[in-house]
Formats: structure tokens, C-alpha cells, sequence
């Protein structure tokens, strides 16, 4: 089938699947100019008759098709989920998306969305700090005592993904998976996530593992450096 252009296929898509929506937007990477051969159409659809939210795939008109489809009420509980996680993915969604449809219910929609962006994720707890640097702490004795480099590849994983959500959320910003973990990374200090690809980068492909040791102890420093000693859970609590 002939693949149509991302706005056409994605109007027709709403049109013949929620002709009677309230509202509709397409987001994600072909909204941001970033579309790759397997990207996908993302698709909010607020529609008032559905019983509750749900998220929908589908392949029409030549692309993958993501569909999450809302009430004017749902939406508010996965901008709530997502602010507690700190990805705010529908938020970011319905801000960037382009309006495919809209019975006037969109503009207070994307304005609640903006704020959440503006506002940024609430600042980890003191215990919750304490808890994130003695995790890293460990990774990164892990990561420097093991001898196995199979072992090694996935400590480095979870330790990237650490590192990236320290770095993010003791900055008051959101953090990203997978994909946009980088993409999180290079939106709050470009600087720096060329230095995290870099360091990783050369861990992968020749397994030192300096780089990584360094960026730990400078991003700890601040906030009091590894934490192993001294450091309990769940003390005293009934």
C-alpha cells in the first residue's frame, strides 16, 4: 500500500475509526521532524463514548499506527503517572502534537500539558537521594570488581541507565527510556551526554572502564560522594 504523508494518514485513520472523537491529535517523531523507515504514527484520541482509556495498534495506510485513546476525564490520571515517574510521555505528546481534530476541548488539554512540562518532575525525597546513590554505589563496585566481561555488559547497562536518572532528577528534570534516554541527556546538557555516549561507547568496544568510574564520582560528589557505609533501609520502622 501506498504509504501516505503522516498528517493525511493520520486524519483518514480518525476519521474512519473515531468519527465522533471530541478531539484528536498526532504526536511523536514525525511530529518532531525525527521520523525514521520504522517510525510510527502516534495517535491521542479523546473520545467522550469510549468506557474507559486503552491503547490500540494497527497498520493502515502504509504505516504502524499507535493509537491511545482517552476520555475527557482518563487523561488526567496518566498525566498524573507519568509525573510521578518523571516521563512525561502523554503530556509531551499532546503539547508537540498537531490537532487533527478539535470540538473546542484541546486548547485547556494542551495548556495542562505545558505546565507539567514548564513545572518539571517534584525533587527526589532525602531518602530517596540516599537510596539512588547507594544503588549506584553498588553497580559501580560491581562494575569494577567483576572479571567477567559478559557480566560486565549488563552491569554497565543498568549503571548508564542509573547514572542518567541521577544526573537528570537531582537537576529538577525529566528523565527518558530507552531512546530517550540520549535524547533526555542531550536536552538538559548537551556537554555532558557527548561525554556519556563517548565513555560508554569505549567501555563497549574496549572494556575500560574509567570513564565510567569517573563520571560516577563527579556526579555523587555533591550530593556526598559513594554511599555503602552507614546506610540502612527500613530501620526502626514497624
Amino acid at each position: 500500500m501506498l504509504r501516505l504523508l503522516p498528517p493525511l494518514a493520520a486524519k483518514r485513520f480518525v476519521d474512519e475509526n473515531f468519527p465522533h472523537c471530541q478531539a484528536a491529535i498526532l504526536a511523536g517523531s514525525v511530529v518532531r521532524g525525527e521520523a525514521t523507515t520504522t517510525s510510527d504514527l502516534d495517535i491521542v484520541i479523546f473520545d467522550n463514548a469510549v468506557r474507559s482509556s486503552n491503547r490500540e495498534s494497527h497498520i493502515d495506510y502504509g504505516w504502524p499506527i499507535e493509537v491511545f485513546v482517552h476520555t475527557h476525564t482518563s487523561y488526567k490520571a496518566f498525566f498524573k503517572m507519568d509525573v510521578e515517574r518523571a516521563r512525561p510521555s502523554l503530556p509531551k505528546m499532546v503539547a508537540e502534537g498537531i490537532v487533527l481534530v478539535d470540538t473546542g476541548i484541546l486548547s485547556s488539554i494542551k495548556n495542562e500539558a505545558c505546565e507539567i512540562l514548564k513545572k518539571g518532575p517534584e525533587p527526589w525525597s532525602t531518602e530517596t537521594l540516599l537510596t539512588k546513590r547507594y544503588m549506584i554505589t553498588d553497580m559501580l563496585e560491581d562494575l569494577i570488581g567483576t572479571e567477567n566481561s559478559a557480566e560486565s555488559l549488563f552491569i554497565a547497562n543498568a549503571l548508564a541507565e542509573a547514572i542518567h536518572e541521577y544526573v537528570l532528577r537531582t537537576n529538577c528534570q525529566w528523565i527518558g527510556a530507552s531512546k530517550w534516554i540520549v535524547r533526555a541527556l542531550k536536552q538538559y546538557d548537551e556537554a555532558f551526554a557527548k561525554r556519556f555516549i563517548d565513555t560508554f561507547t569505549t567501555f563497549y568496544r574496549t572494556g575500560d572502564k574509567s570513564g565510567i568510574i569517573l563520571i560516577v564520582d563527579e556526579i555523587l560528589k555533591p550530593h556526598g560522594g559513594r554511599l555503602f557505609e552507614g546506610y540502612s533501609m527500613g530501620k526502626g520502622e514497624e
